[in-house]
């Protein structure tokens, strides 16, 4: 049967324009009111320590992924196999924003803060839904932001940390919603843009920038808490001279090598190390630059105090089929051959899990093996785990190839997520897509102007019977346990494992919130939002009562693989209604 190649959306672009109101003539001045009331949820708001970052009450949920090791796991334990057909939204807001709402809501002493879409922060009271303040920073005039979302907030002492898209670090007032500071991240104007979440780190707050379409040159940077100063900066790309300048070729590439920080880093406070995943390199085609070009598509262990890149591991050398390595990799111990291991996992946009050793600074391969369906790694060395890549299926100047997983990957940006009580990471794959690149012969950089030099599809493998999955594998044993697979769907949903033996999760077109047993895979409980989801579920917990929320709102990446599987099969794959609602569930 002949493959039918269908042009594959890969980037939703756009240029935003601020909305500015009609000038007003002026005023008589008016007497000053009265600053308004204070939530008492608010007047009682705890600071955030660093040694609760380090240790978080088990009720709340105070970074992205919770804990430091990005684990995405919540000890709470009401909510469970026996009872959770009983679970019931609770309160539902709407956020007024359309498009793909990423974020977690962050949780600390009944306080919910949610990132929107929009450049857009809430303040919710936890238990009841009550709007207590609303942050918005409108976009500058002509903003470019390719990929309209956000992946979430940090906190620190007495303040909220938001990353809005076009290249800006904002320090929120936690009680008031009012702008404490800004910290200019990078020039937007050159296709320096964020989508991740900061993270919060003993005063500093750390923040990387997306664009790697765009030519720019990646990196990670430390800001400090309280001013907003910036302490270091650590590209991903070496300049002439550093570390890793070898591995590219000489002249001026490395100065638009790509390498961006899409998602936010994972921390070891014992070795004082972030674990940072890196983009693709720039232009997408690697015979344009030859090498290996570190440090693209790789995870780096820096140096919290100083940015001092300590280590890294390469996953994809000469990266050339847009598989950035987005997501970090998580801090699990696991075991091997009868010796227990300080572990990394990452389960990779290559369709690869990859099983590594952390240290004070190097990170050594210990074992991979594919988790969808790839063609391109012939084999990895078993002592570096470097691929041995099909040449046939590696893309170049004028040279097509045909690969899987498509571009997408196995597994995009959402989060895994890692149950101690099971040893299980659970996964949110997608298998039967594939895809072709070839790249053009002519790539100019102009700043702000794309800078990708490839023509691509992406394609429905003939007679799939599915696309997305969850998956199950046990950490120390390397060998998957279950797969629950979705029939009419790709998945785009990040993972939540609970100390009650459940995932919870989202990511299909059919608008549901999943929960699954997380031994057997068994899908006990789903409950149908407004939209689809593609942000990340939490668990928390007020006056003793444990609640589970996820924001729901459909679009960026998940929209465009969807128009995929449209035009490959008219019918079969539903559409999705847009807009963005937080949704908090609870035990009736």
């Amino acid at each position: 049967m002949s493959i039918v190649r269908i042009a594959a959306l890969i980037l939703i672009a756009g240029t935003i324009a601020a909305q500015q109101p009609p000038a007003q003539p002026a005023q008589p001045a008016q007497p000053a009111e009265p600053p308004a009331p204070v939530a008492a949820v608010l007047e009682n708001y705890k600071p955030v320590t660093a040694e609760r970052l380090k240790k978080p009450e088990d009720g709340d949920w105070l970074m992205v992924r919770r804990t430091y090791d990005g684990w995405g796991y919540s000890p709470l334990e009401q909510i469970t196999t026996k009872n959770v057909q009983r679970l019931f939204p609770v309160w539902e807001f709407s956020t007024g924003m359309v498009s793909g709402h990423e974020a977690p809501p962050i949780v600390n002493n009944g306080v919910m803060f949610v990132a929107t879409p929009g450049n857009q922060v809430i303040a919710i009271e936890a238990k009841t839904g009550k709007l207590l303040w609303r942050f918005r920073r409108p976009f500058a005039e002509g903003a470019i932001v390719p990929h309209p979302t956000t992946r979430g907030l940090a906190l620190y002492a007495d303040k909220v940390f938001f990353a809005v898209g076009e290249a800006v670090l904002v320090a929120i007032e936690a009680k008031t919603g009012k702008e404490v500071w800004t910290a200019k991240i990078e020039e937007n104007k050159n296709g320096y843009y964020t989508t991740m979440a900061p993270l919060a780190v003993d005063g500093k707050v750390f923040v990387g920038a997306s664009g790697g379409e765009f030519g720019i040159r990646g990196f990670i940077a430390a800001f400090d808490a309280d001013t907003g100063k910036e302490l270091w900066r650590t590209f991903t790309v070496p300049a002439p001279g550093e570390p890793g300048s070898e591995t590219w070729p000489k002249g001026d590439q490395w100065k638009n090598g790509g390498g961006s920080v899409w998602v936010t880093p994972n921390y070891d406070p014992e070795t004082n190390l972030l674990f940072v995943g890196t983009g693709n390199g720039g232009s997408w085609i690697g015979d344009k630059r030859p090498g290996d070009n570190l440090y693209t598509a790789s995870t780096i262990a820096v140096d919290a105090g100083t940015g001092t890149i300590k280590g890294h591991y390469q996953y994809t050398p000469n990266e050339s089929w847009d598989w950035d390595e987005v997501s970090p990799p998580i801090l699990v111990d696991f075991k091997r051959g009868g010796r227990l291991y300080k572990g990394l996992i990452d389960v990779a946009r290559d369709g690869y899990l990859w099983f590594l050793e952390r240290s004070s600074g190097r990170v050594s391969f210990v074992e991979g093996k594919p988790f969808v369906h790839q063609n391109v790694f012939k084999s990895l060395d078993p002592e570096t785990g470097r691929p041995d890549v099909d040449l046939a299926r590696k893309p170049g100047t004028g040279k097509l190839a045909d690969f899987c997983p498509s571009l997408w990957g196995g597994k995009n940006w959402p989060p895994i997520a890692f149950s101690p009580k099971t040893r299980m990471i659970y996964v949110p794959a997608n298998e039967n897509l594939c895809g072709t690149l070839i790249g053009e012969e002519e790539v100019p950089y102009t700043p702000g102007s794309r800078f990708i030099g490839a023509r691509n599809t992406t394609y429905l493998v003939p007679g799939a019977d599915h696309v997305g999955e969850v998956q199950a594998w046990d950490v120390d044993t390397g060998r998957k346990v279950w797969t629950h697979m979705y029939p009419t769907s790709m998945n785009w949903g990040p993972m939540l494992a609970t100390a009650g033996g459940l995932v919870f999760t989202g990511g299909t077109n059919d608008r549901m919130f999943h929960a699954f047993d997380a031994k057997t895979g068994k899908l006990l409980w789903q409950f149908p939002t407004n939209s689809g989801i593609t942000g990340q579920p939490v668990s928390f917990m007020v006056d003793g009562k444990q609640y589970v929320a996820v924001q729901s709102g459909w679009g960026v990446d998940a929209v465009a693989m969807q128009g995929v599987l449209n035009r490959a099969r008219p019918g079969e794959f539903p559409e999705v209604p847009q807009g963005g609602a937080v949704w908090v569930f609870a035990v009736k």
